[in-house]
């Protein structure tokens, strides 16, 4: 297995493990990746999900040794397969986070920025290596990309395929936080224990409207608003919450 996913509590631990190529994607990743966080949409037992890669670095981008196995139809077969980890983490209505150390490049870049937050170590190396290779940029980086730092930069980043490192990616906001290597998993992990001990089905709705946020106009917006106000309400969560509200104590929300 080259992705291990390990259980902290409410917290899922997805991490990619392939030493020789610092954690690049092979077919078969895909499939494990895609089938972890579909996974984990459907199970109440996961409240929030930390990815990370193995052996120091997060992830190389993809397997070199795939590529242009199976002609055309393989490589829209891999295309399409990515895709779906894109959707199954961006979509996820769990918190996500991306805790990464050293090497993030080419797709495992758009992975990483397909979480809700990103940490990174202070070795950490953020690269678009597309056009080093003559490809265009894939993993939903330029989508991704531009949101967080807008056209020009996203074309400066992705035309000369220049590193980022961790000091300039926090300055971009590219990254949330930067911390000693020996330190990003633990702050990883109680990060997304704090988010886990939250309203489940509050912060999903709330992901769901950053997600149209990014693609309605303010007027249809609102109107969605509108209808996922009331869904909240009726949930156990928010009893739970304006009762310890009253209660003058710290809620214990249940994810329901």
């Amino acid at each position: 297995m080259t992705v291990s996913v390990e259980q902290h509590g409410a917290v899922a631990v997805v991490t990619l493990d392939a030493a020789k190529t610092k954690n690049a994607v092979t077919d078969a990743m895909r499939r494990e990746l895609f089938t972890a966080f579909e996974d984990f949409a459907l199970d109440p037992a996961v409240r929030a999900v930390v990815l990370t890669g193995a052996n120091g670095d997060f992830c190389s981008g993809a397997d070199v040794a795939g590529f242009g196995g199976g002609g055309m139809p393989g490589s829209l077969g891999r295309m399409h397969e990515l895709g779906r980890i894109n959707r199954a983490i961006y979509h996820l209505k769990k918190p996500v986070i991306a805790a990464v150390p050293g090497v993030c490049a080419g797709m495992g870049w758009g992975i990483a920025l397909s979480c809700d937050f990103v940490l990174c170590d202070d070795r950490a190396k953020f690269v678009q290596v597309f056009r080093n290779i003559a490809l265009a940029p894939d993993a939903g980086s330029v989508w991704l990309l531009s949101r967080l730092v807008g056209p020009m930069r996203a074309k400066e980043l992705c035309y000369t395929g220049r590193v980022v490192r961790a000091a300039e990616a926090l300055d971009l906001g590219l990254v949330l936080e930067v911390l000693p290597p020996e330190g990003l998993m633990e702050r990883a992990l109680a990060f997304a224990t704090e988010l886990a001990a939250g309203p489940g089905i509050s912060i999903g709705l709330t992901k769901r409207q950053f997600d149209l946020a990014a693609s309605m106009a303010f007027d249809p917006f609102l109107e969605v608003e509108h209808v996922m106000q009331p869904v909240a309400s009726r949930s156990e969560d928010h009893a739970e919450g304006v009762a310890a509200f009253r209660e003058k104590r710290k809620p214990d929300f249940k994810g329901m």
